[in-house]
């Protein structure tokens, strides 16, 4: 676990010195923070629309963590694009895979210092919200789902950008492939509404309930609307399982 940490330190520091990972920062902070000031003043105008929704945190948290998800979609492929693939171009992954470190620990070490960067992204989404505990009663278990879910979300778009990266050398096709793998999955969730069960060799097969079961945003609406289900909290851990071990798979043939 030493080499994971170290490997994790290391990455964290990469993006930290970086202009692209600080200004990915400020720029998905800058368009949560004018969603959220522009949720309040419309929440403002129009207070009947409490009436629709459960409270104050499914109107103004539950959107704000849905829009989060878009804007996820389009940067966390930018930040995993050069994991591996800038790694190959520069000539420095023969030395990694030629280090002590274990592949699954070189994996992890990456998978976790993207994942610590994300997390202080959602650290910082998170204050917008909160802070409206200052003047009104929020229903926290609804937040602390959200909060959950946007941040296994993150883990899953990682764990896919890891994987893609390490199958090429150029960084920009890494991150095209990434957000088509992900849009791909994402719309998933459009064909769940559907009902579409085709009879093949006279067994009916029900397309939209395995399109839901399938899809990143129907796990991820439950845990937006407060429903905390170990159902949904496994299939993220298995999503970033599946792409994280498929990454090992693929350096360990590298390597040989």
């Amino acid at each position: 676990m030493t080499s994971v940490w170290i490997i994790a330190r290391q990455e964290l520091a990469r993006l930290f010195v970086s202009p692209l990972a600080w200004t990915m920062l400020a720029v998905v902070q800058l368009l949560l923070g004018l969603l959220f000031a522009m949720s309040l003043a419309d929440l403002m105008l129009n207070p009947q629309r409490l009436g629709d929704y459960s409270g104050v945190s499914e109107v103004i948290g539950g959107g704000l963590f849905r829009f989060a998800t878009i804007i996820l979609l389009l940067v966390i492929p930018l930040l995993t694009m050069r994991l591996f693939a800038e790694e190959r171009k520069a000539g420095t992954l023969d030395l990694l895979l030629a280090s002590p470190v274990t592949l699954t620990g070189l994996v992890l070490g990456k998978f976790a210092g993207i994942q610590a960067f994300l997390t202080l992204m959602l650290g910082l989404t998170a204050l917008m919200p909160l802070s409206l505990s200052l003047g009104t009663q929020l229903d926290l278990g609804m937040l602390a789902a959200g909060l959950l879910g946007l941040w296994l979300m993150m883990a899953a778009f990682a764990a896919a950008g890891i994987f893609i990266s390490s199958l090429t050398r150029e960084p920009t096709v890494a991150a095209i492939a990434t957000f088509g793998l992900l849009l791909g999955i994402w719309l998933l969730h459009a064909v769940s509404f559907f009902d579409w069960q085709p009879a093949i060799m006279g067994m009916t097969l029900p397309l939209g309930d395995l399109a839901r079961q399938l899809s990143l945003i129907g796990h991820y609406d439950n845990l937006l609307y407060g429903i905390f289900d170990t159902g949904d909290v496994a299939y993220y851990l298995i999503f970033c399982g599946l792409f994280l071990a498929l990454t090992v798979q693929r350096l360990d043939m590298e390597r040989h």
